[in-house]
C-alpha cells in the first residue's frame, strides 16, 4: 500500500489594500480638468460705459429732474405736472437742447410702476443721456 502523504498548503491571504498614490494622481488629473474647463467656459463680457471727461470750461445745460412721488404725482424740475404732460415736455426739451439729459428719481415711498413708466417715455422721446437717482429725495424736491 501506497501512502501518499497529503499535503495541505494553506496560502496566505493577501488583504485588499487601497493604493494611495494612484488615486491622489486620479484626483489631480480631474481637478486639473475641471479647473480648465471652468476657464474655457469663463467669458469675461462687460457693458460699455461712457466715462465722463474734463470739458472745455463751457457750461453744461441743467439736466431736467422729473420726481415721481408715492402718489404718482410727477415733478418737473420741481414743478407739478399731470403725468399726460410728460412726453410732450420730453419732446420740447429735446428740441430746445442740444444735449438733452434728464434725472429720473422718487421720493422715499415712490412705487416702482410709475418710475419705469416716466422712463419708457424718456426711452421713447428718443433722449440717450439719462440717469436714475437711487437716494430717495423729499417729495417735490
Amino acid at each position: 500500500m501506497l501512502l501518499r502523504s497529503h499535503r495541505i498548503v494553506a496560502l496566505a491571504r493577501r488583504r485588499a489594500r487601497i493604493e494611495i498614490i494612484p488615486l491622489i494622481d486620479v484626483i489631480f488629473f480631474l481637478l486639473a480638468t475641471f479647473v480648465l474647463f471652468t476657464l474655457s467656459l469663463n467669458r469675461i463680457q462687460t457693458v460699455p460705459v461712457d466715462l465722463p471727461f474734463p470739458g472745455d470750461g463751457k457750461d453744461k445745460p441743467e439736466a431736467v429732474t422729473i420726481q415721481v412721488s408715492d402718489a404718482g404725482a410727477i415733478y418737473w424740475n420741481r414743478e407739478l405736472i399731470e403725468p399726460s404732460e410728460v412726453p410732450a415736455r420730453l419732446t420740447h426739451y429735446k428740441t430746445q437742447t442740444d444735449t438733452p439729459r434728464v434725472v429720473i428719481t422718487g421720493d422715499e415711498k415712490a412705487k416702482f410702476g410709475p418710475l419705469v413708466a416716466v422712463l419708457d417715455e424718456v426711452r421713447r422721446s428718443g433722449i440717450a443721456t439719462f440717469s436714475v437717482e437711487t437716494k430717495p429725495r423729499p417729495t417735490g424736491k
